[in-house]
C-alpha cells in the first residue's frame, strides 16, 4: 500500500462515522466516502502536518454539499424522514458516548439542526476536535464556531432523552416490548409505553405517513398490525445504531427495523423503518470509530 492508501485505509471507520452522523444516510455516506478517497489522493503528503485531521476536514466538507442535496430530496420524501438504521458491531454498544451519538433517537435530533450547526455539534461533541481545527473544516472562524457549538449543545440538550438508559435496561424494556406485542398483550404494552409515546415511520404493515401519537393508539396499531400478518410475522432482536432493536421478518424476509427511544423507564418513540433503500446496510455489521 502506498501512504496515501494506507492513512485512508487506518481512518476509514472514522471518517464513514463522521459522514454518517452529519447525513443519516449510509449510502450517502459511503458516496462521501469516495469523493474523499479522491480528493486525498491528490493532496502532497509532504504538506500535510496531521493526516487524520486533513482527512476528516475533507470529509466534513463533502458531507456538507451533500447535505443540501439530501434536504432537497427530503422535502419530496413520503411520510416522516427516518436516518438509515446499521447492524453495528458489538464494540459500538461497550463506547457508551458513541452508541448515544449514533442512536435512532439522537440522530433525530441531529435532523434538527442547521447543516453547519450539525456538523460543529458533530466534530466538538462526538471526536471531541478542536474549535481551530473546525473551523477549518467547516471554512468558518474560530469564534463563530464557538457560538454555533454553544447554540447547537443548546438545542440538542433540548431535545435530547431525558436520562441516560443502561443497555440493560433498554433489553429488559425491548423484551417486554416484544413479548407484549408477540401475544396480543394489549395492558403489557401499555404498560411498557409512555403516554406520550410517538410512532414514526411504518407498521407492521403499512407505512404511516403522520406521527400515531398515544400509548392507546400506538398499542392498538401495532396489535393490529401484527394481527393480520401473524402467521407470517416473526420479531428478532439486533444491535441497531448501537442500542438493542427489533429486527420484523415478513415469510423470513426483512421487512421492517424497529428502533426504541427509552425515557424514564419507559418507550417513548418507535421508529420504524421499512424502505426497503434504507435497510441495505442491515445484512452486515457495520465498524464505527471515534
Amino acid at each position: 500500500m502506498d501512504a496515501a492508501t494506507e492513512d485512508f485505509v487506518a481512518h476509514r471507520n472514522l471518517l464513514f462515522t463522521v459522514a454518517y452522523e452529519m447525513l443519516g444516510s449510509a449510502a450517502d455516506a459511503e458516496d462521501v466516502l469516495q469523493e474523499t478517497w479522491l480528493k486525498w489522493a491528490g493532496v502532497d503528503l509532504a504538506t500535510v502536518r496531521d493526516r487524520r485531521a486533513y482527512l476528516v476536514r475533507i470529509t466534513t466538507r463533502q458531507a456538507l454539499n451533500r447535505l443540501r442535496t439530501l434536504g432537497r430530496r427530503k422535502e419530496t420524501y413520503v411520510g416522516p424522514w427516518l436516518p438509515e438504521p446499521l447492524l453495528t458491531t458489538p464494540d459500538v454498544a461497550e463506547d457508551v458516548e458513541l452508541a448515544d451519538s449514533v442512536s435512532m433517537a439522537m440522530m433525530l435530533v441531529l435532523e434538527t439542526l442547521a447543516p453547519v450547526e450539525r456538523a460543529v455539534f458533530v466534530l466538538r461533541e462526538v471526536f471531541d476536535l478542536g474549535y481551530g481545527e473546525i473551523a477549518e473544516a467547516v471554512e468558518k472562524s474560530p469564534a463563530a464556531v464557538r457560538q454555533i457549538a454553544h447554540r447547537a449543545r443548546a438545542h440538542v440538550a433540548a431535545r435530547r432523552p431525558r436520562g441516560e438508559v443502561s443497555a440493560a435496561e433498554s433489553r429488559e424494556a425491548l423484551a417486554a416490548f416484544r413479548r407484549a406485542v408477540e401475544t396480543g398483550d394489549l395492558q403489557g404494552l401499555l404498560d411498557i409505553l409512555s403516554p406520550d409515546v410517538v410512532l414514526l415511520g411504518g407498521g407492521i404493515k403499512q407505512a404511516v405517513l403522520r406521527p400515531v401519537t398515544g400509548a392507546g393508539k400506538v398499542a392498538r396499531f401495532m396489535l393490529g398490525g401484527l394481527a393480520k400478518q401473524a402467521a407470517a410475522l416473526s420479531l428478532g432482536a439486533a444491535q441497531v445504531n448501537g442500542y438493542p432493536a427489533l429486527i420484523v421478518r415478513l415469510d423470513g424476509e426483512l421487512d421492517t427495523v424497529l428502533a426504541v427511544r427509552f425515557d424514564e423507564g419507559r418507550i417513548t418513540g418507535l421508529y420504524a423503518v421499512r424502505n426497503p433503500e434504507k435497510l441495505s446496510h442491515m445484512h452486515r455489521e457495520t465498524a464505527l470509530r471515534r
